[in-house]
């Protein structure tokens, strides 16, 4: 029997399977040996997925994701001025076109993606490959043209199928197998979406039959399975409606667009920009004045430790302490090390042996 066989008969003893104190075990297994299927289909799977031979460059990198014609090669021109070519049929860009947005002095590298189609995870069309451009980018924006939003649950079933979870926190699960005992569960909060049983069935399908569990939300069993994989992307997107000046609705959650209107793409610039959590800091050496002009572009939460790596790579090997000015710190001037973690607007110096 093939994967696919193996995968449509678990679905189908899934759906008719009733949920109660005694199957509660056996619906753990069956789903956790769903998900294995699935991630064995799409490592074999035809069609390549290693990805574009795009380099990653700038500050973050934004995938714009959606079917073929939504317009990811004209809104590509709108943000970064790169021409990528358009046209008023399907399948216009067969490779990744990349550019690069310049916005609050951030580089910020947008990559239009071929047009996804449904069955991508599976390897159709160009999926894997877009698939994998995707899942290493630090934001993806899904496009749907304005007035089909079941597209955005397309997209979204897609990249759910391979492993990518937008718009979520990695589970805060930790499982630490052990020689004996069985399976002991901790949870520092009330479980109401999974049970013990559910839990002990799922890590049986991974041959965990001895652990410790320590779970600190309220999760589902397919977020728990999630854990036990760990092989998971979580990356924040944005649902963005395309050619929005075909009509007058807008709904909360999502970003109305039309190439047309410079207003509608500076905002969506600003959203970029702001759900990338990116901050600037700045440098200076001793005895100087600051660099104001040319900000270090970083991750809010980012540290010392990231500026090193960002100005030199032998910094953080030889590094003493930093100063630092600004909101991050209790005064002007503040010595700290690696660890520190900087605000919008600080000043960094870094003394080095």
């Amino acid at each position: 029997m093939g994967i696919r066989e193996k995968i449509k008969e678990i679905e189908e003893e899934l759906s008719k399977t009733k949920k109660n104190k005694a199957t509660e075990k056996h619906i753990g297994l069956l789903t956790a040996r769903l998900a294995k299927l699935k991630r064995e289909m799409m490592q074999k799977s035809k069609g390549g997925g290693s990805g574009f031979a795009v380099k990653k460059s700038g500050d973050a990198t934004v995938a714009l994701i959606g079917f073929p014609s939504v317009g990811k090669s004209s809104l590509l021109s709108a943000l970064t001025g790169k021409k990528s070519e358009a046209a008023h049929y399907a399948f216009t860009t067969l490779s990744c076109i990349p550019g690069t947005l310049i916005y609050k002095k951030a580089k910020i590298q947008i990559l239009d993606l071929p047009g996804i189609i449904e069955g991508a995870h599976e390897g159709k069309g160009r999926g894997r490959e877009v698939i994998a451009a995707a899942r290493s980018s630090d934001l993806i924006l899904m496009l749907a043209e304005y007035g089909h939003p079941e597209q955005f649950k397309k997209i979204e079933r897609e990249l759910y199928e391979v492993g990518i979870r937008l718009n979520q926190q990695k589970p805060n699960i930790k499982i630490s197998k052990k020689s004996k005992g069985g399976i002991v569960i901790h949870s520092s909060v009330k479980l109401t979406k999974i049970s013990a049983e559910e839990i002990k069935g799922a890590l049986s399908a991974y041959g965990i039959f001895n652990a410790d569990v320590s779970i600190h939300e309220d999760v589902e069993l397919e977020r728990f399975i999630d854990a036990i994989e760990s092989n998971r992307a979580y990356i924040p997107a944005l649902k963005v409606f395309t050619k929005a000046d075909l009509g007058e609705e807008r709904l909360p959650g999502y970003i109305y667009i039309s190439v047309f209107d410079k207003e509608s793409i500076e905002k969506l610039k600003e959203e970029i920009y702001r759900r990338l959590n990116l901050i600037r800091v700045y440098t200076k050496r001793k005895g100087e004045e600051a660099d104001l002009e040319e900000p270090l572009i970083i991750k809010k939460g980012s540290t010392i430790a990231t500026v090193c790596e960002k100005l030199h790579r032998d910094l953080k090997e030889n590094f003493r302490y930093a100063l630092v000015w600004g909101k991050s710190v209790k005064f002007p001037g503040q010595r700290v090390g690696l660890e520190h973690q900087l605000e919008e607007g600080d000043v960094v110096q870094i003394v080095a042996r």
